[in-house]
């Protein structure tokens, strides 16, 4: 690829650099609805925030809003559209005019809880009338990436590539058996899809590794229902202080893998719930208790949903606060007894069932050999990455630019089982909680020796004594 083209596929990527498309308002389509009055009090704090720092004269003002609520817990996470007037003008008089004012389309992620609101992601542009007000949705119409004039030279032609995309996406819906509730939804659906493959081909253009991306089960999700269902923003607060772990003095071996040693469980499978950090951090404890008493057991991800107040179940939390929680209930109940369902109810959690215990917990070193020394010897780490990429990533040794994925925004915590090298090239080898059906069979491999995506930077352990 050129340099110019790399350039301006970096530019794409980043966040806020691009335009997203849309959901197209269907005449008859149910998913979104004139807002009812619960959803004023977050639009308006939309709006306040997205006038915060600016001057009187130049505020804008709200619109039409629709939106829906997804609950957990004791928090509500709003996904709004709205569109607001901007008047970039001082002079009311002249401020009337039409021509003076500037529409713009604005997606808001609020997460409201407790009745202290939060904005999770703001996402605005013009608003397109052609889009906006056309009721035939194709493929054409509102995929601003997908247009003739826009359209990367080293890709098929326009029309080859919509008749192409249309077939790899009901090979997707089949192999997925994905369901839709009316034939605008497919249509939007579809162009997610194709939006998204040009997004997957300028991150395999631009990885550095042996990672191939392309088609996932997540590949009709758009990126904020992608990071809103699956990932975990709470990871970016700092997590509580821990003992810092005792280095391990011996060498780390060239490869180390604790699946060929029976310390690690099945791939499970969190389902639409941002709870990674439960299985973070219920994958170590399993791994520690192996190298303990020598029995693997799998243990309750949903005793933490339920029973774990510093953490917010789907919607978060983090593996130190998870420690202090298992600590302070008394240890883990299996799966078998305690079986996980994916969202937040009341604890049901019962003392005499407590098949595991944990003494501590402890921060690791950042340093990756030190890292692979500790993992060599006392089992598989608990860590926090940035998950850039993951929603297409298929298999092979994941080494992102670093700019595109940097340490600052960690928001999916992962468990790391072993390390290697394929190829001369060193990777870590990360069991993830997105189910056998994703990556490797589950796992994920990111390269090692870099600090990529963050991989260093929250690795922790239980301590069983």
């Amino acid at each position: 690829m050129a340099p110019w083209l790399q350039l301006l596929a970096l530019l794409a990527l980043l966040p806020g650099a691009a335009p997203r498309p849309v959901k197209p308002r269907a005449a008859d389509s149910e998913a979104w609805e004139l807002a009812p009055l619960e959803l004023l009090e977050p639009a308006r704090f939309a709006l306040e925030m997205y006038n915060r720092g600016r001057a009187a004269g130049k505020r804008a003002m709200l619109g039409a809003v629709r939106g829906r609520v997804r609950r957990a817990g004791e928090g509500s996470l709003y996904s709004l559209e709205a569109t607001l007037e901007e008047t970039p003008c001082n002079d009311p008089t002249v401020c009337q005019l039409p021509v003076s004012k500037k529409t713009l389309l604005c997606s808001f992620e609020i997460l409201d809880e407790l009745g202290k609101h939060i904005l999770l992601r703001r996402d605005c542009g013009p608003v397109d009338t052609k889009v906006t007000d056309n009721r035939n949705w194709t493929l054409n119409s509102f995929l601003p990436l997908l247009n003739k004039d826009s359209f990367p030279q080293t890709l098929l032609p326009f029309q080859d590539f919509s008749v192409k995309m249309t077939s790899i996406f009901k090979e997707f819906v089949t192999t997925y058996n994905r369901t839709y509730d009316s034939k605008e939804e497919t249509q939007w659906r579809l162009t997610v899809f194709a939006r998204n493959m040009v997004r997957a081909q300028k991150i395999q253009a631009l990885d550095r590794g042996t990672a191939q991306y392309g088609v996932t089960k997540f590949s009709d999700l758009t990126e904020e229902e992608f990071h809103t269902i699956y990932l975990n923003p709470l990871l970016r607060e700092k997590h509580s202080k821990m003992h810092p772990a005792t280095s391990v003095n011996d060498p780390a071996p060239p490869e180390w893998d604790w699946r060929k040693k029976g310390a690690v469980t099945k791939v499970k499978d969190q389902g639409m719930c941002g709870s990674c950090w439960a299985f973070s951090v219920t994958g170590n404890v399993e791994g520690q208790w192996f190298l303990k008493e020598g029995t693997l057991l799998s243990l309750s991800e949903q005793e933490l949903l339920d029973c774990d107040k510093m953490d917010k179940a789907c919607l978060g939390g983090l593996p130190s606060s998870a420690y202090m929680a298992i600590k302070s209930l008394g240890g883990l109940e299996t799966e078998d007894d305690y079986k996980y369902l994916g969202h937040m109810e009341a604890c049901n959690f019962s003392e005499e069932k407590v098949k595991v215990y944990i003494n501590d917990s402890v921060d690791l070193s950042q340093n990756e050999q030190k890292l692979a020394a500790w993992l060599a010897k006392k089992g598989p780490i608990s860590v926090a990455i940035n998950a850039f990429g993951m929603q297409f990533y298929r298999h092979g040794i994941a080494r992102p630019l670093r700019p595109l994925c940097s340490p600052w925004f960690i928001d999916h915590a992962v468990l790391i089982v072993g390390y290697g090298n394929r190829s001369d090239i060193p990777f870590w080898a990360i069991k993830n909680s997105w189910g056998t059906d994703w990556g490797e069979e589950g796992y994920y491999y990111l390269h090692r020796g870099s600090g990529a995506c963050g991989v260093n930077t929250m690795a922790t352990s239980a301590v069983v004594n």
